[in-house]
């Protein structure tokens, strides 16, 4: 289900994107020109005009609108030059990098809870309630430290040394469940800047041919065919960059969690151990 949402929205934003571009494209138009000839237009409405045409009050434009939109044009032009062949797949990178990286970091906070809090909790409920009532409180409890103490209480009856067998193999499942999906994540990370440096190459091959066939090597040539051809590194390097950060989250997320997770499952055991003298 995770995955079919994670396709449709990826699906939905590159319509949209493809969709805005033909519409531009149909009607000959920026979307700053629109945004100024709207804001014009309802300022002139608003203020009235005189019969010679001339705006009874001062129009006003909307400058951080148009700087929006001033960014989204630039970003779309360096797009363009960069060639779409080249910053298509870069694009692709930073819209799926940046998918799986969010849907880690929603698990990962959704598997942190207060491990000291529930700690005490369990030792209250296996006093009084005994290990089933544990068991039914870990199972009613999110994240992987639940996790690990519920399948432990299920070789309770096999022994002390099971119990913990059970914990240690567990915690390697709950550990590999944290790390999925972030080998795609560097995937991309690596991906990235190897198809800009690709394209920057590629570019600056067929800006040599272009002066090859001109018999001529005029400055104004070779400066257009390098900028072309660098702005595929800078986009790729611009996308690792992103995802690097939310790798890195990621990572140090997963060692507080593992940390966490040892240190209750050493004090699980020390709780059931505790509990069998009494009993």
């Amino acid at each position: 289900m995770k995955k079919l949402f994670a396709l449709i929205a990826v699906f939905g934003m590159l319509t949209i994107g493809a969709s805005k571009l033909m519409a531009q494209d149909a009607t000959g138009t920026t979307p700053a020109d629109t945004t100024v000839a709207a804001t014009a237009e309802t300022t002139m409405e608003e203020g009235g005009v005189t019969p010679e045409g001339v705006p009874t009050t001062p129009t006003s434009i909307d400058e951080e609108e148009i700087e929006s939109t001033s960014f989204q044009a630039a970003i779309k032009q360096k797009f363009i030059e960069g060639g779409a062949f080249w910053m298509a797949p870069i694009a692709l990178c930073l819209i799926f990098g940046l998918a799986v990286a969010i849907e880690r970091v929603i698990y990962l906070n959704l598997a942190d809870i207060n491990t000291s809090k529930f700690l005490k909790k369990f030792e209250d409920t296996l006093n009084n309630g005994g290990v089933e009532a544990a068991k039914e409180f870990c199972r009613n409890t999110r994240g992987p430290v639940a996790s690990i103490f519920y399948q432990g209480l299920c070789r309770y009856d096999q022994g002390v040394e099971m119990v913990e067998k059970s914990v240690e193999s567990y915690g390697s499942v709950q550990m590999g469940l944290l790390e999925k999906g972030l080998t795609w994540v560097g995937l991309f990370i690596g991906i990235a800047p190897s198809l800009g440096f690709l394209g920057t190459v590629v570019g600056m091959v067929m800006a040599f041919d272009q002066i090859q066939a001109a018999g001529d090597m005029s400055p104004a040539l070779v400066a257009g065919g390098m900028k072309v051809a660098l702005i595929t590194t800078i986009g790729g390097l611009i996308v690792a960059m992103i995802l690097q950060l939310f790798y890195n989250y990621c990572i140090a997320k997963i060692e507080g969690l593992v940390t966490s997770m040892e240190d209750a499952s050493v004090s699980m055991l020390d709780m059931i151990v505790k509990y069998n003298q009494k009993h």
